[in-house]
């Protein structure tokens, strides 16, 4: 029964420092701000500033709070790392809750700060005219994927040098995105965004394909880059020795 607890992540909710309940706050903050800022360029910006708005965003919340809970700010990025079994499904479920929770959060407060005159929508997102609910469904699947497969490029375990960009890279990701694509669908590459606003503005046109588009996106990236392009495991010290002394070992032999 505890190794069962143990995978489902049970055992995390006991964790009184340091632990889940600090991770869900940094999703909560961490989200709140994208949405926030995010969305706010919606309200006076051209689609390059949108853009880069959102790029810059996500870079800033990683950066701050990559460290307490990986930074996912994402339903996408969660489940893909769900799938890939770099978290517990408990944590995971939790993630994507305190993630809608701070969407919706961080549109009330733009909402409320921002004179009416100017929301503009405050970003939702919606097809554009002539778009097809099955295009914007391909559009999001692989913003989805970009994103993910970015997120598992750069955080790969077997190549720590990456990981001093890897907030970089994922916020320029984001912005290369929306630069592709934010005129179509609006480019939410994010379930969580896009819940936020719709929520607030109680908007709900094909809202299903931004949760459905980059889930199963991330959900194939995942398993893309873990069974297909993960790093090689690199050698330790430990390995190398015993590595060096096998091979002097064999020449002493051979010289018999």
């Amino acid at each position: 029964m505890s190794s069962f607890k143990y995978k489902l992540g049970i055992n995390e909710l006991k964790a009184k420092k340091h632990g889940i309940w600090n991770a869900l706050i940094a999703e909560f903050v961490g989200i709140f701000l994208l949405n926030f800022f995010g969305c706010a360029s919606c309200t006076h910006g051209d689609k390059t500033m949108i853009s880069f708005a959102f790029g810059l965003a996500v870079f800033m919340a990683v950066m701050a709070i990559g460290h307490v809970s990986g930074g996912h700010i994402n339903p996408a990025v969660t489940v893909g790392m769900l799938v890939a079994g770099k978290i517990s499904l408990v944590r995971a479920i939790l993630y994507i809750i305190v993630q809608c929770c701070g969407a919706i959060a961080g549109t009330a407060a733009l909402k409320s700060v921002v004179p009416e005159a100017f929301h503009s929508g405050l970003g939702h997102t919606d097809l554009a005219t002539d778009v097809l609910p099955a295009q914007g469904l391909g559009i999001e699947f692989f913003l989805g994927f970009v994103l993910v497969f970015t997120v598992f490029g750069v955080c790969d375990e077997n190549k720590a040098d990456s990981r001093f960009v890897a907030p970089l890279a994922i916020g320029l990701t984001v912005t290369l995105g929306h630069l592709g694509f934010v005129a179509f669908t609006g480019a939410s590459m994010n379930p969580a965004r896009s819940f936020g606003t719709a929520v607030i503005r109680n908007s709900w046109n094909n809202h299903w394909l931004y949760w459905v588009g980059p889930i199963l996106g991330g959900f194939g990236a995942s398993l893309l880059y873990t069974q297909v392009l993960s790093a090689p495991e690199t050698e330790t010290v430990a390995d190398k020795y015993r590595t060096n002394a096998n091979e002097k070992e064999m020449k002493n032999l051979e010289g018999f």
